[in-house]
């Protein structure tokens, strides 16, 4: 069974385009800042963050 992982992410959505997001998410745990194109290159962005923390 996986280690569940915790991590703050803020999510600013700038514009909804070609039925998806677009914006920029925060990881609030490194102040690190990350533009994404795509709601699944957003879920993609916060699912390597949370692989990395090992």
């Amino acid at each position: 069974m996986a280690d569940n992982k915790d991590a703050t992410f803020v999510v600013h959505v700038n514009k909804c385009e070609n039925e998806s997001w677009q914006g920029q998410i925060t990881w609030a745990d490194r102040d690190e800042k990350i533009n994404f194109r795509s709601a699944l290159e957003l879920i993609n962005i916060m699912d390597a963050a949370l692989d990395s923390e090992e």
